[in-house]
């Protein structure tokens, strides 16, 4: 649901609070041709997640972590997002994550449905997850599906019909593929200005993740920390130590 700077108050949390630490994933497999360095390993991930668990920390979906937070009760819990939806992601990633007893938050691209990461000209081609595939994420316990648009375009370049197809077409697809609501969207390259934000809150959307957002805030720009396969478990703990320092407060959330 979204969260409001009403609720905050309510829940005598601070929109001044640091922003919500959230891990920026991608595909998990194979690392010896990866350029643009979008993938882990199963062991690394594996490392990843056990680090989280010995420090006390759970991972969860976008939705119940921004939920929490305006409860007051956020404060062990990190969010994990998987963006492209992979077929990996349900292979590879999943089971790792149902180990640990952790939730994470899948962005798919529903007009490009069992393809592949066309938009990446170098590279391997990775498939992406089909319909059956969303829908058995979707029905994993503690998944969050969301959109990342229907084919993977930069929102800031897009001319309006674009954008709406990108951003709402995008929903309700999404939305009758997997028969339930979806609150989140992640922008495509990260990239966005106020048109674009403007553009998910009005369809509908509860939150929207960028990377890093810049003088955008908000529940629709929420910032994230990209993890890959050079992060050992040292690494994680000065980004997890830096984000209060390195992110400015985000307002309602």
């Amino acid at each position: 649901m979204p969260v409001s700077a009403d609720s905050s108050r309510r829940t005598g949390t601070s929109s001044l609070d640091a922003p919500p630490w959230v891990a920026m994933y991608h595909s998990v497999g194979d690392c010896s041709d990866d350029p643009y360095r979008i993938t882990v390993s199963p062991d690394r991930l594996d490392q990843q997640l056990s680090w989280l668990r010995r420090r006390g920390l759970r991972g969860v979906g976008m939705a119940d972590l921004l939920a929490a937070r305006a409860r007051g009760e956020a404060r062990e819990l990190v969010g994990l997002t998987f963006d492209d939806g992979y077929a990996d992601f349900v292979d590879t990633a999943l089971p790792l994550l149902h180990r640990y007893g952790f939730g994470a938050t899948l962005f798919v691209l529903p007009g490009r449905l069992g393809g592949d990461n066309g938009w990446d000209p170098l590279g391997p081609r990775k498939p992406l997850l089909s319909k059956q595939g969303i829908r058995l994420a979707a029905a994993s316990e503690g998944v969050e599906v969301g959109s990342h648009g229907l084919t993977h375009v930069d929102l800031t370049k897009a001319d309006d019909s674009v954008l709406h197809a990108e951003v709402a077409e995008s929903r309700a697809v999404l939305s009758e593929l997997i028969g339930a609501p979806v609150e989140g969207f992640c922008y495509p390259y990260g990239t966005i200005d106020e048109r674009v934000v403007d553009a998910v809150r009005d369809a509908g959307y509860g939150y929207g993740c960028a990377i890093d957002p810049g003088p955008l805030s908000g529940p629709h720009a929420l910032p994230r920390v990209h993890v890959g396969e050079n992060d050992t478990p040292v690494r994680m703990l000065l980004k997890h130590k830096l984000h209060r320092l390195r992110r400015r407060p985000v307002e309602g959330v």
